[in-house]
C-alpha cells in the first residue's frame, strides 16, 4: 500500500491533518487501533479557541459547528464567594470561544473524509514505525481483516496520543522529554442537566478547585480537584454533587447548581509534558503524542489543531516546490506555541488549584493574582487574550 502521508491515529489531530492535505491535493492514510464508533463517542475537550473555529470553518466544516456550538464571549472566576466575569470579546478585539465537543469535531472530519473519498481503516493493531531517517518510512500493521499490510509513504504524522507508538519508535537519545507532574486530579463528571450558567465558572476554594463547564444546553460537564491517588468508588453522585454546590456557592446566595442523571464520571491525572525536537527523520509527532497540558486552559485539542496546521503547510510546500525547508522548522515553529500554552496553562493551574503542601502565604499569592487578574484591565487581557487564543503566525 502506498501514500504520501501516513497518518497513525484518528483523533481530531490525524483527522484534519488528512482533510488539510486533501484540500492541497495531497494523499493519506489514516490508521487507527480503535473502532470508529469508540472515536466518534469518547469524551473530551470541549472548548474551542476562535483559531480553531475559524480554521473549521475556513476548511469547509462550519455547518454544524455554526448550528450546534455555543459561543462564550466570557468566563466567570469565582473566588471568595463571589462571581467575577472576563470579557473576552471587549478585550480582544472581539475574539471569543466555542463549546463544541471534541467527540462532534471527530465525527464531522470523519463525514468529511469519507465524502471526499479518504482512506480511513479503524481497528487496526501491530501498528509499528519503519525507517523513518530515510525518504521510504513505513508503517506496519494488520488490517481489521487481519492481513499484515506495510503502507509505505513520504512522510509519516504521529498523531496517536500520549500513549502511541510514534513517539517510542524513535532510538534512545533522540528526544528530550520536560515533565511536570500535579499532586492533584480532577475528578470530572458528564450528566443530564442543564447549564447553570450560560458561561464557564472557574471557583478557587479552600477545599479545592471546581468547574462548572458544559456541552449543549442540555448536558454538563463540572470538575472537582482531588487526590490524584482517588477511588471513584468512594465518590458516590450525591456527594459529587454536594461538593460541587459547597464549592461552587456564593456568599449572598443567588446560584443554583441543576444537578441530574450521570452519563459518566471518572478521575484524570494532571501533567505537563513535552517532547523536543517534535521530529525524527520523516516521523512528524503532532498533539498528544508530543505534547499535554493541565486541562484547566482548556488548550489540548486546540494545540493539537495548531500543529496540524504548521505541519499540513509545510508538506504543501513540500509537495509544491521540493523544498525541505518548512518541515526542519517545523518543530521550532510550533514549540514556539506549545510553551506559550504551557505558560498559560500552568499559570491558570497553581492560581486556582490548592495544592497538599500550600500555606498560608501561598494561598495569600493565590488570591492576590485572581484580584489583580479580576480587578486590572491588563491582568485580564492576559488571561482573555491567551484563553481565546493567540493570532496563529
Amino acid at each position: 500500500m502506498r501514500t504520501q502521508v501516513g497518518i497513525v491515529g484518528a483523533g481530531p489531530a490525524g483527522l484534519l491533518l488528512s482533510h488539510l492535505l486533501h484540500l492541497n491535493g495531497i494523499s493519506s492514510v489514516v490508521l487507527e487501533i480503535r473502532s470508529r464508533a469508540h472515536v466518534e463517542a469518547r469524551v473530551r475537550a470541549g472548548v474551542l479557541e476562535h483559531n480553531t473555529v475559524q480554521l473549521l470553518r475556513d476548511t469547509g466544516l462550519g455547518e454544524r459547528l455554526g448550528r450546534e456550538g455555543l459561543r462564550h464571549e466570557g468566563v466567570e472566576l469565582r473566588f471568595g464567594g463571589a462571581g467575577h466575569r472576563i470579557d473576552f470579546v471587549e478585550l480582544t478585539g472581539g475574539r471569543s470561544i466555542t463549546v463544541y465537543g471534541q467527540q462532534e469535531v471527530v465525527k464531522d472530519l470523519i463525514v468529511a473524509r469519507e465524502a471526499a473519498g479518504g482512506t480511513l481503516l479503524f481497528e487496526v493493531s501491530g501498528v509499528s514505525v519503519h525507517d523513518m531517517d530515510s525518504d521510504r518510512p513505513s508503517v506496519r500493521f494488520v488490517d481489521a481483516d487481519g492481513a499484515v499490510q506495510k503502507l509505505e509513504c513520504d512522510v509519516i504524522a504521529g498523531c496517536d496520543g500520549f500513549h502511541g507508538v510514534c513517539r517510542d519508535a524513535v532510538p534512545g537519545g533522540e528526544l528530550t522529554v520536560l515533565e511536570r507532574v500535579y499532586p492533584f486530579a480532577w475528578l470530572g463528571i458528564l450528566a443530564k442537566a442543564a447549564p447553570s450558567s450560560e458561561e464557564l465558572i472557574y471557583t478557587h476554594h479552600h477545599r479545592g478547585f471546581a468547574l462548572h463547564s458544559m456541552r449543549s444546553h442540555e448536558v454538563t460537564r463540572n470538575y472537582l480537584q482531588v487526590p490524584p491517588e482517588t477511588d471513584i468508588a468512594e465518590w458516590p453522585d450525591e456527594r459529587i454533587w454536594s461538593e460541587l454546590r459547597a464549592r461552587m456557592a456564593l456568599a449572598g446566595g443567588g446560584f443554583t447548581l441543576a444537578d441530574g442523571p450521570l452519563i459518566e464520571k471518572g478521575v484524570t491525572a494532571m501533567r505537563s509534558f513535552v517532547v523536543t525536537p517534535m521530529q525524527y527523520g520523516r516521523l512528524f509527532l503532532a498533539g498528544d503524542s508530543a505534547h499535554i497540558v493541565p486541562p484547566t486552559g482548556a488548550k489540548g485539542l486546540n494545540l493539537a489543531v495548531a500543529d496540524v496546521r504548521v505541519l499540513a503547510r509545510a508538506l504543501e510546500r513540500f509537495y509544491a516546490t521540493g523544498s525541505t525547508e518548512a518541515l526542519e522548522r517545523y518543530s521550532g515553529d510550533c514549540l514556539r506555541r506549545v510553551w506559550r500554552v504551557q505558560h498559560f496553562s500552568w499559570w491558570m493551574t497553581s492560581m486556582l488549584h490548592r495544592s497538599p503542601d500550600d500555606d498560608p502565604f501561598t494561598h495569600q499569592l493565590q488570591l492576590s493574582q485572581l484580584r489583580y487578574v479580576t480587578s486590572s484591565r491588563a491582568g485580564a487581557t492576559t488571561l482573555a487574550e491567551n484563553y481565546v487564543g493567540l493570532p496563529y503566525d
